[in-house]
């Protein structure tokens, strides 16, 4: 007989997928926009404008793609309750490659932001968000490694937390830049400074939310 113990950890199980495929679904767009990138980079499609600064430069980008798809994918799965709980060594190895993917995302982010000729249109505010977004990373993961060393495991999940919420932009990008798509407009440099700074603000706003432990929203937070 079923006792109410285990239905509860059943239903909890497969409810703690939702997250994760949630998180996956999040990050599907950049992902995929990245991997077109890095084909049209390996196959020697034709140089444009757009995409000069890549060719003279692959390597840069091509990290940046590998460690971003590989840090949002996989960390996913670090906020499933049930699997985590199941696989405590399997989240503490994927922990460590999780923060080395997160280092490489962040400083070949500030990278580019600073070496690579920027469209136009990004203009300097963007560039700065930029780097305000990969030190607030870098630093996030920083202190999620100090944290956890000293076994201080509730700000341990905090910064990490806060870490893959930064990462995380690229995909909530997709959404705030959906309006100017609905409307059939390309955004000039103020439209793009906002919809790219509106991504990192609504995904810290949202983790703040998560750490400060809101009702129902617990099982978002990594052990």
């Amino acid at each position: 007989m079923t006792t109410n113990a285990g239905l509860v950890r059943r239903r909890s199980g497969r409810g703690g997928w939702r997250i994760p495929a949630a998180l996956i679904a999040l990050s599907l767009v950049p992902s995929l926009a990245g991997v077109i990138r890095l084909g049209q980079l390996a196959t020697g499609a034709p140089v444009t404008e757009e995409n000069a600064r890549f060719f003279a430069m692959p390597l840069p980008v091509v990290a940046h793609i590998i460690a971003a798809v590989l840090y949002c994918v996989a960390g996913a799965f670090q906020f499933a309750p049930g699997f985590r709980n199941r696989h405590r060594r399997w989240h503490r190895i994927a922990g460590r490659g999780l923060v080395a993917a997160g280092v490489v995302v962040a400083v070949s982010g500030m990278w580019m932001a600073v070496f690579y000729d920027v469209p136009p249109v990004d203009g300097v505010v963007v560039e700065v968000t930029r780097l305000i977004v990969g030190s607030g990373m870098l630093a996030s993961l920083v202190l999620a490694v100090t944290t956890i060393r000293r076994r201080e495991i509730a700000s341990h999940r905090a910064w990490m937390i806060r870490a893959y919420a930064l990462a995380q932009g690229a995909g909530t990008q997709v959404f705030t830049h959906l309006p100017f798509a609905v409307a059939g407009v390309t955004p000039g440099m103020g439209g793009r400074a906002v919809a790219m700074a509106a991504g990192w603000i609504i995904n810290i706003v949202v983790a703040e939310w998560i750490i400060r432990g809101r009702p129902g929203l617990h099982a978002l937070r990594p052990a």
